[in-house]
This record gives structure tokens, sequence and C-alpha cells, in this order.
């Protein structure tokens, strides 16, 4: 994702002599460091982080739906 977005960055530069080839190369590494550590300071997750997360999530969500449900229970018998 990040090599796409620096090199659709650097598309827009003027293509010309071999120094604006240089340029670019220079410029498509620099914009490429610039942009990780940019996203690094996000704190951003990974999908799969995200997922594994989601899913104890749900089933946090499914284990309190049950203590509930017997709570209830408990209350009824009491």
């Amino acid at each position: 994702m990040i090599d796409q977005l620096a090199k659709e960055l650097l598309s827009k530069l003027p293509q010309g002599p071999e120094a604006f080839s240089e340029l670019k190369n220079d410029g498509e590494a620099k914009m490429k460091v610039l942009l990780e550590s940019s996203l690094r300071k996000l704190n951003l997750v990974s999908r799969e982080e995200f997922d594994a997360q989601q899913a104890v999530l749900e089933r946090s969500r499914a284990k309190i739906e049950q203590l509930e449900q017997q709570i209830s229970e408990l209350e009824k018998k009491l």
C-alpha cells in the first residue's frame, strides 16, 4: 500500500532527462520512509490484529449474554 501511494505521488513529478529519473528514484525511497514513519505514528493495527481482537470481543459478548441469562434464572429462583 505504501509503495503504491509513493509511486502515485511520484508519478506526478515531471518526466525529463536522466537527472529527473535519478531525482525520482531518490524521492521515491525518501517518500516511502516518510510515509511509513507517519503511518507508524497513527497507532494503526494490522488486519490480522483487528480480526483477532474482533473474535475475542465476539466471544466475550457471548459469554456476557450467557452470564446475564444465568443471573436472570438465579434471580427468578430467589
